[in-house]
């Protein structure tokens, strides 16, 4: 197999598409989650078409889908948190072994024939805890097994593998079922689990740089991801986007089991085939992504994914004809993968390692959040009106999601540099300091030119931003009464550590507007740092210490 890979041309299309499969570590992961990924949706076909069987409430049914989804929404910023402070392999392993421990015992209470609608959304309601603790460090690792130049292709890839998952799975859950009743179904999903976990005890990943540094509390881990987002304009577009995407697309999904046991008058063997469908379109838009990539932006892809899901809503709410059915899904499928696919490859290259977890995780929050209100709405709302009704407003809701697109589009995604910028220095002290002392207040001159104070001032916007997203507070920008050419910026961390984590986090595209902002200072010598710690104000002056 590798070698098949590795012969592939490089320079073709087809080769970058390929090219993450020529480094071992990222073909046997991406193997052995696959064929997880077929378990789970095993099993999910079998928890949806069960609930059917106990439960006669349409709600019911749609809750199957929100409870595999609202764990994500709920603990992914916790699991982001966790990715980039502890060791991935290892929190990956615990996620896995949770996962199997769980379908063993859902597997289990099926078996003794006395599970409750309640007691089957509880144990599909922690299969998807188990997927949110290991979704972000999964996400996060595909940069430790390839290069970043091919991240974008193995974040496809992974697209790929997951509907080829889809495409075939619900069907071969069909079949499972149809024979051997949906504990077989359970049973499947259990035994998935053992080749992923075997591939992770074999993974050896490069170490990580060991810091001086204590490691960040979890809350502390968390309030800098999401700052790290608030303060950055293109991932809030990404993640509103998504959150629009999720709530109005999940409607197809999570009323397709209604669809195909009441209109299309079907059974578990038809549901899978719906599905199956629905995956075949999600690999076909992975494989031609690249090609619409060329042709369209990022917005205009986005648009069309929209729309195209719109059209499949209303289709599915008014055919009677299976196989309409399986058309307008394939093409919901493709325009699932296409808009998917793109939101999370811009997650990946617009935020650096030190909070790419949270970064993930926080898309992931974002878009499962509407998959899970998603499926409650449109599930109450085919509870008190009718399916088809509920899918006609969704396929109204994804058209004006797309319109949403020409007011707040997605920018095209720049090539950035993320890496650690690394020039700086931890400054000696002569004043007794301890990581915890503080608050730490930092003071920067400069001399500017009457001339050039609309482009500082324009800079300076940027720095403010930059310096508040890698945690520092209370930013400052003064200018001397006396002396109107000198400019003081100020900002404070609550801790000596803070401030030496902050500095640390500088990376090559953050250094572009230190250089900006040199270039505009007038004085004979480098800006004046002094860095600072604050007192109380009991009557002695204020300590602090030069450079």
């Amino acid at each position: 197999m590798a070698r098949m890979f590795k012969n592939k041309p490089s320079g073709s299309a087809w080769g970058t598409f390929l090219e993450p499969f020529t480094h071992a570590t990222f073909r046997r992961m991406w193997v052995s989650n696959v064929v997880s990924n077929f378990g789970s949706l095993i099993q999910a076909t079998g928890a949806a078409w069960m609930m059917t069987s106990i439960s006669q409430s349409t709600q019911m049914v749609a809750l199957v889908q929100a409870s595999t989804t609202l764990p994500i929404m709920l603990f992914s910023v916790t699991a982001g948190a966790i990715a980039d402070n502890y060791h991935r392999r290892q929190v990956m392993l615990v996620a896995n072994v949770f996962m199997l421990v769980v379908s063993a015992a859902l597997m289990a209470a099926a078996m003794m024939g006395k599970i409750t609608p309640w007691q089957l959304l509880m144990f599909t309601f922690l299969v998807g805890c188990g997927t949110a603790l290991n979704n972000p460090s999964w996400q996060a690792s595909i940069s430790d097994v390839v290069p970043r130049s091919v991240v974008p292709a193995a974040v496809t890839l992974n697209g790929v593998g997951f509907n080829l998952s889809r495409s075939i799975a619900p069907a071969l859950g069909g079949i499972i079922i149809a024979a051997g009743g949906v504990v077989a179904a359970f049973a499947a999903n259990a035994v998935s689990y053992v080749g992923f976990i075997y591939v992770l005890f074999r993974w050896s990943p490069p170490p990580r740089d060991e810091s001086t540094l204590p490691r960040e509390g979890i809350g502390a881990a968390m309030s800098a991801g999401l700052r790290y987002v608030a303060m950055s304009p293109n991932l809030l577009k990404v993640l509103a986007r998504a959150f629009l995407f999720g709530l109005t697309a999940i409607a197809v999904l999570a009323l397709l089991p209604l669809i195909a046991r009441d209109r299309l008058h079907g059974g578990p063997d038809d549901y899978g085939m719906l599905l199956g469908a629905f995956g075949c379109g999600g690999v076909a838009g992975a494989l031609l992504v690249g090609r619409f990539q060329a042709r369209l932006s990022i917005e205009n892809m986005i648009r069309c994914a929209f729309g195209v899901s719109a059209v499949a809503a209303w289709v599915t709410a008014t055919s009677t004809n299976r196989w309409l059915t399986s058309a307008a899904l394939f093409f919901a499928g493709a325009s699932w993968v296409l808009a998917l696919s793109r939101f999370n490859v811009t997650v990946q290259l617009s935020a650096p390692r030190w909070v790419l977890g949270r970064a993930l995780a926080i898309y992931q929050t974002s878009a499962f959040a509407g998959f899970a209100l998603g499926s409650w709405s449109w599930g109450a709302i085919a509870e008190s009106q009718s399916p088809e009704f509920a899918l006609m407003a969704a396929g109204t809701a994804l058209l004006a999601g797309g319109i949403i697109g020409w007011f707040y589009g997605l920018p095209e995604q720049a090539t950035l540099n993320l890496d650690p910028l690394n020039t700086w220095k931890e400054p000696l002290v002569t004043l007794d300091l301890n990581p915890s002392s503080g608050p730490i207040v930092i003071s920067v001159e400069f001399i500017i030119s009457e001339k050039d104070t609309p482009e500082f001032l324009d800079a300076m916007r940027e720095r403010r931003r930059v310096r508040l997203r890698d945690g520092a507070r209370k930013f400052r920008l003064m200018r001397d009464l006396h002396d109107p050419l000198l400019w003081t910026m100020t900002y404070q961390f609550p801790t000596w550590v803070e401030y030496v984590r902050a500095s640390r986090r500088a990376t090559q595209e953050d250094a572009i507007i230190g250089e900006r902002i040199m270039a505009l200072h007038q004085g004979p010598e480098p800006p004046k740092v002094r860095r600072l710690i604050e007192r109380e104000a009991d009557g002695s002056s204020a300590e602090h210490v030069e450079f």
